[in-house]
């Protein structure tokens, strides 16, 4: 009876979903009929977008406070998908129920000695859950790659702006060749700012929102740095020579304590994989021996 349930569930939701559809295409169908003319459509939206557009009055009540924390995170993974804060709430909201109705289903086609009835639900729930939480350790997995490819990528970044500066060009100029070399998130990232100072919004206040944005703290100390130099009026290519200078630094300080942890970290694997096969090999023919004689 359970399963008879929950095929009727599943068939009606298909049904209603079917006929919303059907709907919305006689709408468009319609409207075009009126104007005379079908006018040629444009792009179809994502499956996201589509989510995101269903989920809008239920997103429209989550309070300001998580929207804001939401777009922060999106923005510091670099925006993956054009997701906005609605369509990655409807996105967890729509792989939880996905992943309720693939527990349910498993509980009721897996023989267990515990009754159907008490199964399904927990099963139902703990699927849900993970389909809930999935999409937030994605996202903070996007942004610690990203946040780790700003790093590797900051110090040749810093050079290049450095040489180009010393030059005799413009600090946007700089960034603009940055932009045209690196290909990456922090190029990226710089693009960003270039396009706020096209659109008015001052240079430092743009290099500021960008630091604060990623979340990396040599980006964060080199902002800083050019910020107080434009303050206090130091010529910024020295400034940039001696921060590209640090940073090298900071990256063979890094190299050397990761060689260093590199032979205590060889320790657990040596122990559980390579001496066990060690003592197999050394002992295993004196122990067939042993077993021989003792037979």
């Amino acid at each position: 009876m359970f399963l008879i349930a929950v095929a009727a569930g599943i068939i009606s939701a298909a049904i209603v979903v079917a006929y919303f559809v059907a709907i919305d295409r006689y709408r468009t169908t319609a409207a075009a009929a009126t104007n005379g003319s079908f006018a040629p459509q444009g792009p179809k939206p994502s499956l996201i977008k589509q989510f995101e557009t269903i989920s809008r009055p239920f997103m429209s009540r989550l309070p300001s406070a998580a929207t804001i924390q939401v777009r922060q995170k999106l923005s510091r993974a670099g925006d993956p998908g054009g997701l906005t804060p609605a369509g990655f709430q409807a996105v967890r909201y729509s792989l939880a129920a996905l992943m309720a109705i693939a527990g349910l289903g498993l509980a009721v086609l897996v023989a267990l000695p515990l009754p159907v009835v008490l199964v399904a639900p927990v099963a139902g729930i703990a699927f849900a859950m993970v389909g809930y939480f999935l999409p937030v350790l994605w996202l903070e997995q996007q942004i610690s790659a990203r946040r780790h490819q700003i790093q590797r990528s900051l110090a040749e970044a810093t050079d290049l702006l450095t040489l180009v500066v010393e030059s005799g060009m413009s600090l946007d100029e700089g960034m603009l060749s940055i932009t045209e070399r690196f290909h990456n998130a922090l190029g990226d990232e710089i693009g960003k700012v270039l396009r706020e100072i096209r659109l008015g919004r001052p240079r430092m206040s743009a290099l500021e929102h960008m630091a604060e944005t990623t979340g990396v703290p040599e980006l964060h100390h080199l902002v800083e740095s050019i910020v107080q130099s434009d303050q206090m009026g130091v010529p910024i290519a020295r400034l940039l020579r001696v921060q590209a200078m640090e940073m090298r630094r900071r990256q063979r300080q890094t190299a050397q304590e990761r060689a260093a942890q590199a032979s205590s970290r060889m320790v657990f694997p040596m122990v559980g994989c390579i001496f066990p096969v060690l003592w197999i090999v050394l002992l295993g023919p004196a122990i067939i021996q042993i077993l021989k004689s003792l037979h």
